[in-house]
């Protein structure tokens, strides 16, 4: 018996060392792979002037195998090392564009994995040492190389980022169309408008990025700012932006010192005052008989009176004291709240801009960051966002940089990671119509007809009028401290709610700087295109499953001692 066993023990020591050496082997090929794209990805790169810029991304291909998902995940991991990481897993580069909310407790679905949708596997691409040269299909003159470093921008208007399509077209386009004069871009995909000059001029070798959409055209730098003219005159009318008609109002007790600049003219004209004001860079445009004033919204002018028309049409000298005035908005943005940056320092609070999908998070951060001055970040990634400017999509959600992090999420484990929330709840029937539109057809978009007719409306109705219910609950039960906020109150009395909302983010801000928010409320959320024929997209079954769920939550927010829901949710 003991040869058997002998023969047993032998052959079991030679496997042993069998799989050993085939494991050494299987890891060494992968090593020699892994070195392999490494060496093909990066000969580009390397050729370019900030070529040790792209080192540390070839040192995370080395190591993509050593980080698991968990890593990815980790507070304590470097956001940039997060990027490369996702950058280079070829894999994820074959997934379908668009991002789909979680739903609830679906923990694993994480913003990180989503980066290479919008991020650049390469970095920053630079047009060589030699001397960098004006776009060619520019409609405007290139004026220069400009910083703005360490200085208030001059060119601080229609701020807006595209990571993958930049071109000073685009930039002059947009900035034409809000009669702006300059297109300023900067890092290759950053396009900034305004009516002067930066002041500090540098030389034109220190702007050498390549607009992100146009090779071989110049698009700035870090901190520099490739400056053109927007080429106003070759902008067709039709694009150009007019002047919006605000109402009649009474003038101030004193114009001189309300309205900061005048002009008068025989024929007064809406289009001329208009582009006076435009070119002095003033959102607002007076009439009032031959005279022109320019000024922006101040608690003293703050157009909230505003007053029957027709005492604008009659001539001032009939009108009596004060008087009125006619008042316009004019195509330039307010810009005395576009500034934002992140937090100097780490927030010791950490806390959630909360909603269901389709309540108004965006829209909320909007006003939020122009508020505050301070970005917000997301949970997750979304670079149709991160292009409209909100540049907290790309930090890492838990860096405590921005100044709220939006979330979707419920549950007990993912609510529990915040300190405090803000907790944005809006009618269940508008918001699942929302969300549908946004799934259907992005976040300006509307769903098409045969999308309400299929089974997926109802399927969707079903599947997510609960998640409204249990997102609602599950923060009330869960969240250590909670603000709520309703969207129909934060629409119907803006500056108030706003207010009250920035008090509980602890920031101070000014008057004039919730003014100037209320005269940028919109920003860019408008859906586009046409709108379907208004038809009730409920049937009766779902209106009784919604009008559960509103009961519910009515009823839970009166126990937690909040104001309940607005009457308007129900009936229905």
């Amino acid at each position: 018996m003991a040869k058997p066993f002998f023969r047993l023990h032998k052959f079991l020591r030679r496997t042993q060392f069998l799989l050993l050496f085939l494991t050494a082997a299987y890891l060494m090929t992968g090593s020699l792979l892994l070195l392999q794209r490494a060496r093909v990805a990066l000969p580009q790169v390397l050729r370019a002037p900030g070529s040790l810029q792209a080192l540390p991304v070839a040192t995370v291909a080395l190591g993509v195998g050593l980080l698991d998902s968990r890593s990815l995940h980790d507070p304590h991991s470097s956001p940039d090392l997060l990027l490369d990481v996702d950058t280079l897993r070829s894999p994820l580069a074959r997934l379908p564009p668009g991002i789909r909310w979680p739903r609830r407790n679906r923990s694993s679905l994480r913003r990180r994995w989503l980066h290479h949708l919008t991020s650049d596997p390469q970095g920053p691409s630079t047009l060589g040492t030699e001397a960098p040269g004006p776009a060619s299909h520019s409609r405007g003159n290139y004026l220069g190389c400009f910083s703005e470093e360490g200085q208030e921008r001059t060119l601080k208007a229609a701020v807006f980022y595209d990571l993958r399509k930049m071109t000073v077209a685009h930039c002059q386009d947009a900035c034409a169309e809000r009669s702006y004069v300059y297109a300023g871009l900067e890092a290759g995909a950053e396009c900034y408008c305004g009516n002067r000059l930066p002041v500090t001029r540098v030389s034109l070798k220190e702007c050498n990025y390549e607009c992100k959409g146009e090779k071989g055209s110049v698009c700035g730098a870090v901190h520099r700012l490739s400056v053109y003219s927007a080429g106003l005159q070759q902008l067709g009318s039709r694009k150009r932006r007019a002047a919006t008609y605000r109402g009649c109002f009474p003038l101030p007790d004193n114009v001189t010192h309300t309205f900061s600049s005048s002009m008068t003219q025989a024929n007064m004209t809406v289009e001329t005052c208009s582009g006076f004001c435009s070119q002095k860079e003033f959102p607002l445009a007076i009439l009032r008989g031959w005279d022109c004033y320019c000024a922006y919204p101040t608690p003293q002018f703050s157009l909230r009176d505003a007053v029957d028309g027709t005492l604008c049409s009659q001539a001032p000298e009939a009108q009596g004291q004060p008087g009125y005035c006619e008042v316009y908005q004019t195509p330039v943005q307010d810009t005395r709240c576009t500034d934002r940056k992140f937090l100097p320092n780490k927030s010791k609070v950490f806390v959630a801009l909360s909603s269901f999908p389709g309540a108004g998070n965006t829209w909320a951060r909007h006003l939020i960051e122009h508020a505050t001055g301070f970005y917000t970040g997301s949970y997750y990634f979304d670079g149709t966002l991160y292009n409209k400017g909100f540049r907290g999509e790309k930090d890492h959600w838990r860096s405590r940089r921005t100044i709220c992090v939006k979330t979707h999420e419920s549950g007990r484990r993912e609510i529990e990671m915040f300190d405090s929330a803000i907790l944005l709840i809006r009618n269940p029937y508008r918001s699942l119509v929302a969300e549908f539109n946004r799934k259907c057809a992005g976040h300006l978009g509307y769903a098409p007809d045969r999308n309400w007719k299929s089974k997926e409306w109802p399927d969707f109705v079903n599947s997510y009028a609960s998640w409204w219910s249990s997102h609602v609950l599950d923060w009330l039960k869960y969240g250590k401290r909670l603000l709520v906020v309703h969207y129909e109150e934060l629409r119907r009395s803006l500056v108030p709610t706003l207010r009250e909302m920035v008090a509980f983010l602890n920031v101070s801000v000014s008057e004039d700087r919730l003014l100037c928010v209320e005269n940028n409320k919109e920003g860019s959320f408008r859906r586009r295109g046409r709108r379907p024929r208004d038809q009730e997209p409920f049937t009766p079954e779902m209106k009784d499953l919604i009008s559960g769920y509103i009961r519910t939550v009515d009823q839970a927010l009166r126990d937690h001692n909040w104001t309940g829901l607005p009457r308007e949710y129900v009936p229905r």
